[in-house]
């Protein structure tokens, strides 16, 4: 879902004044979501999985506990590659080579914690991709200057809750090696989260601004900014289960982006009917 709420937030924006976003674009992003964060968790387990077996969390998946072979996930990553690769066949076909330029980042993620105590900024990079491709499946082209803010905006997001998702790890992290932010970062973890979170709204706002979102967007915005609030003020980034507890509460967040972008967009069909009668009785 993670995955899937910055695709439907951009077909949102996308959609006509007045209308909901396209059901059928939102039905096949979210199948495609399904297969590509299944498609990275193999990658990601194929790279990681002399890792895995020395985490706590992670040493029951199937490839560090040698459930599966190696060749096995390499039939099935095949496999939810080609059926991604179906759904994005269905769209134009700029949607479809901007959506084939992201393999890179998908493939690539795995290594970046071995280099870099940022690889929640890769994470972001490649998590939020479906921004860019919502936006281009409804129209046939990114407008850059409507969807980058909000893909910022959203890579801050992923940086706040994946911090908060790393904190899991961060003994057995520091013990193998594994970079992340929550290493880096530290005790002073909850003030950089404030300012992620920040970077976050702004990005989302300013997209919102740009097309013209009326009011229950900007109640949405406010819904976010203050679940964000919450999240950073009551997660013990000690305890493991708040830390999972409080990633998995952003699905709730999304859902709350979601509905007020969709309702922003009916609402402007009102607001010009009020701006129409007022220019007639001018």
């Amino acid at each position: 879902m993670l995955l899937f709420w910055p695709c439907s937030w951009s077909i949102g924006l996308a959609a006509q004044a007045g209308h909901l976003p396209d059901f059928y674009i939102l039905t096949l992003f979210g199948i495609g979501a399904l297969l590509m964060r299944g498609a990275g968790c193999i990658v990601n387990d194929m790279w990681d999985k002399d890792f895995d077996k020395m985490v706590e969390r992670t040493k029951t998946r199937p490839l560090a506990s040698g459930e599966l072979s190696s060749f096995e996930a390499l039939v099935f990553l095949g496999s939810q590659l080609s059926l991604a690769l179906a759904i994005l066949l269905q769209f134009n076909l700029y949607s479809i080579i901007l959506g084939a330029a992201s393999m890179g980042l998908v493939i690539s993620y795995p290594l970046a914690k071995r280099y870099t105590y940022w690889p929640q900024v890769h994470l972001g990079l490649t998590f939020n991709y479906g921004v860019l491709l919502g936006w281009s499946a409804v129209n046939g082209s990114v407008d850059w200057l409507t969807t980058l803010p909000i893909y910022f905006g959203c890579l801050a997001w992923t940086l706040v809750y994946d911090t908060i998702y790393a904190h899991q790890d961060k003994y057995d992290d520091m013990l193998i090696g594994v970079k992340s932010t929550a290493l880096k970062l530290g005790d002073q973890t909850k003030p950089w989260l404030v300012g992620f979170s920040t970077i976050t709204i702004a990005g989302i706002t300013t997209s919102g601004y740009l097309c013209h979102q009326t009011w229950p967007f900007y109640l949405g915005v406010g819904a976010m900014a203050t679940h964000l609030a919450h999240q950073i003020y009551t997660v013990d980034l000690n305890n493991p289960d708040s830390c999972a507890s409080k990633f998995r509460s952003n699905n709730q967040l999304g859902l709350m982006m979601f509905l007020g972008i969709v309702l922003g967009n009916l609402y402007k069909t009102e607001n010009k009917e009020e701006d129409d009668v007022e220019e007639n009785t001018f």
